[in-house]
């Protein structure tokens, strides 16, 4: 059972003409300075084998590895710049103690973006995104600052990550209607065990023109088998410490009900013949609105098996299965407009085939 997909069948991010492959290399490993990424010879390696491959989509952030992440970046790139379409972020701060070296105004975007490019050492950043939303910079502030960068060139494209439904379909409204450059790309935390993104975010990002890229695909690698229920405690809810395990502890996701969700991976992964990371990426892959779920390695093995995720094809008992083990509870108004009744007030009884 294959699908023959592979890292050079490519697909267009969102309304643009951007060719990137179906996964995407994150590089939030790369430098080992937060204690647990890959080093300068290990982030060579997982890079080669993703680009011979024919992968061509990398991304990484201003701030991952205190900017190691780009330093590394830049050098793997040097002499295939115009083969790689390199994501960056701006947002978090870069300065401990300087309230305006994080944020998305101005300011920040516009330093952010210039420490990029010199840690980048390249002359554009070819999407780059709004990290998260800081809940404090006016949506006309922002997108009319990133349309000015769009316009000097240094920067090709723009996305938005971590940011409220509403907030994003304002200001993709707002840039359209101004003549400011609309987001292309969504980049959220989607995997089967955080769903909760296909309340609002999902539908939004497909009526919008957003290409979605799935962050945490792994579930931070609770859908890997990786954790047990010897590692639920009283903290599991809390940032216990800086390690791995603290981090992912710290999102939540470490629970009874994700390591049920973990349970029907495995099982699937079994019976088809695959890895567990395997079954959770392509899991993600058959939703219709995902272009790329950015992939992470902190080994060139774990890497090529990630890409292995391109070859799987699930039985539609067996989609149903993880989709039945990992649904998210409904919300309104979706719960309310779904009951029979309100469905009955809204069509009169008729069937209505909805296509699209």
């Amino acid at each position: 059972m294959t699908s023959h997909r592979t890292l050079d069948t490519y697909r267009l991010l969102g309304r643009s003409g951007l060719r990137v492959s179906p996964l995407s290399l994150g590089t939030m490993t790369f430098g080992s300075d937060w204690g647990w990424g890959a080093d300068d010879q290990e982030s060579k390696r997982i890079f080669d084998a993703y680009v011979d491959r024919g992968g061509n989509f990398v991304d990484t952030a201003v701030n991952y590895t205190g900017g190691t992440s780009e330093r590394i970046l830049g050098g793997l790139i040097k002499d295939k710049r115009e083969r790689i379409v390199l994501a960056t972020k701006f947002t978090m701060a870069r300065e401990e103690g300087n309230p305006n070296s994080g944020g998305n105004h101005r300011y920040n975007l516009v330093n952010s973006v210039e420490a990029s490019l010199r840690q980048l050492d390249t002359d554009r950043i070819d999407l780059l995104y709004v990290h998260a939303w800081d809940f404090t910079t006016r949506t006309e502030e922002v997108m009319r600052a990133l349309d000015d960068l769009v316009r000097s060139g240094k920067i090709l494209y723009v996305g938005i990550c971590n940011t409220p439904a509403w907030r994003i379909a304002e200001m993709q409204t707002i840039a359209e209607l101004r003549g400011w450059t609309p987001f292309v790309a969504l980049q959220i935390e989607y995997s089967l065990v955080e769903r909760t993104v296909e309340h609002e975010l999902l539908p939004m990002a497909r009526a919008m023109g957003l290409g979605v890229l799935p962050w945490s695909p792994l579930g931070g690698g609770i859908l890997t088998g990786k954790y047990s229920r010897a590692d639920l405690n009283d903290d599991n809810d809390a940032a216990v410490s800086s390690e791995r395990k603290g981090i992912i502890a710290s999102s939540g996701h470490l629970n009874e009900r994700s390591l049920q969700v973990a349970d029907a991976v495995g099982e699937v992964a079994d019976e088809i013949g695959a890895t567990r990371s395997q079954v959770a990426l392509a899991w993600t892959l058959e939703n219709p609105a995902v272009v790329s779920p950015v992939m992470g390695a902190r080994t060139l093995d774990q890497a090529i098996d990630n890409f292995g995720a391109l070859d799987l094809v699930f039985t539609p008992e067996q989609r149903d299965r993880l989709d039945q083990a990992s649904a998210p509870a409904p919300i309104f108004p979706g719960r309310f407009v779904g009951r029979p009744m309100v469905q009955q007030l809204i069509f009169g009884g008729s069937s209505v085939e909805i296509r699209g």
